[in-house]
């Protein structure tokens, strides 16, 4: 059964680029949830209603020191090492919320850099680097990550939980660009309204670099941190390869890995309503948070740090 926990907590501040259909049609999972828009608010109890009936309430955002004694107890010898995996427009520096709460608790920790390119190759680079770990990992995916680790972590008997974070989780065949929702801002502006795009040299015809405009990154991507730290991270962004949002997904890990799924009600780059489909195909055990942006991993560390203590203690 899938299960959902609701979380709310208080918010810290106020496409036709790839010509894609969306392969994952939101009703055919969740008949009675609302349509989601860029700026539509999402409630706890649209999801509540649609996804099942064992869900959790809670207004209180974990502490850190409560984080850290739920992780202590794992035995330190059945400990696995978490290994995160940025998306696009973001680089490893996205989960130092995360790795300090998980490195504090006594955890291996790796934040690995995600090549951006192309989703085969970047599958293999991230299932290359997961080979030269001992022991039981589990692996954390955000946004585009997601789609890595879904194809990375196949055929890796070390893998032993899988945690979506705003994520995508494609079927076989599913690109990811496919999968942000019809309420997504990138399937809703102009090419130009969203992106200033790059030549890549020796990339196939047709393949360029994407970097999001400043008033979608701020405004759309980052949209519940302060603008001055947006902006920060608008100027600092990694751009990311057309290429790695319309190759299909190979292989689909959550089909035999247990999976967490945490969904910000506030993303507007990958919409509620197509993360719960995805997750509910998964059948992952999902943590809603109202609230939040894409970016919830950066403005609240501590809630998505709970989904990832979660999927550790659940597998230890």
């Amino acid at each position: 059964m899938t299960t959902v926990h609701l979380v709310t907590f208080p918010a810290r501040r106020s496409s036709r680029w790839l010509a894609a259909t969306a392969v994952i049609a939101t009703a055919a999972f969740v008949p009675s949830l609302v349509a989601v828009s860029s700026n539509a608010a999402v409630k706890p109890t649209d999801f509540a209603n649609s996804a099942t009936s064992a869900s959790h309430y809670t207004s209180a955002d974990p502490s850190t020191a409560s984080l850290i004694k739920r992780l202590d107890s794992v035995p330190a010898a059945k400990r696995p090492t978490i290994v995160l995996v940025h998306g696009a427009w973001a680089d490893t520096s996205s989960w130092d919320g995360e790795m300090k709460i998980l490195m504090a608790a006594g955890y291996q920790v790796r934040a690995i850099p995600n090549p951006l390119e192309n989703l085969t190759t970047d599958s293999e680079t991230v299932a290359d680097f997961l080979k030269s770990i001992h022991g039981p990992i589990v692996l954390v995916g955000h946004s585009y990550g997601g789609a890595v680790i879904t194809n990375a972590a196949t055929g890796n008997p070390n893998v032993k939980a899988l945690v979506y974070v705003d994520a995508s989780a494609p079927a076989p065949g599913e690109t990811n660009g496919s999968l942000s929702g019809a309420g997504s801002i990138l399937n809703k502006d102009t090419p130009s309204q969203l992106f200033t795009d790059v030549s890549l040299p020796n990339a196939p015809e047709g393949t360029e670099e994407l970097y999001l405009n400043e008033n979608i990154f701020v405004h759309n991507f980052a949209n519940d941190l302060p603008v001055a730290e947006a902006e920060q991270l608008w100027a600092s962004q990694r751009g990311a390869s057309t290429a790695a949002f319309d190759t299909p997904s190979k292989t689909a890990a959550w089909k035999t890995i247990p999976s967490w799924y945490f969904i910000s009600t506030g993303d507007q780059i990958i919409t509620p309503s197509s993360e719960l489909a995805m997750a509910k195909r998964a059948h992952s055990k999902i943590t809603i948070f109202h609230g939040g942006s894409h970016l919830t991993l950066i403005s609240h560390p501590n809630a998505v740090t709970s989904t990832i203590a979660s999927a550790i203690v659940a597998v230890s």
